[in-house]
């Protein structure tokens, strides 16, 4: 209980986030919000901030992307939330070049 008021107080303070589909009817099937994905995700990277999201299949899941920014920190840190369950699915840094590639690659469809 304690933990969904914490993150109900989070997405209180959360500024809208725009989602981009990576194909159309994601934001359909998801089940949390992206304002409380995020609030997730900046719990999980203290000091992160991102603009925006993806929501997109990830080996078979639904989740929301974050690049989340943290002021000093070269790349940025890969943030996961389930869209279904609200859980965390990984945290990994990304170098500015892996960045770049990442960027580039074609969507998936």
């Amino acid at each position: 209980m304690l933990a969904v008021l914490i993150v109900l107080a989070a997405v209180a303070q959360t500024p809208h986030i725009k989602v981009k589909e990576e194909s159309p009817g994601l934001l359909k099937k998801a089940r949390i919000t992206v304002d409380s994905a995020y609030a997730l995700a900046t719990r999980r990277v203290a000091g992160g901030r991102a603009p925006e999201a993806e929501l997109e299949m990830e080996d078979g899941r639904l989740v929301y992307s974050f690049d989340l920014k943290i002021a000093g920190k070269a790349g940025v840190e890969e943030v996961l939330v389930d869209a279904i369950s609200g859980a965390v699915v990984s945290v990994q840094h990304e170098t500015p070049a892996a960045e770049a590639r990442h960027a580039r690659r074609p969507p998936a469809g």
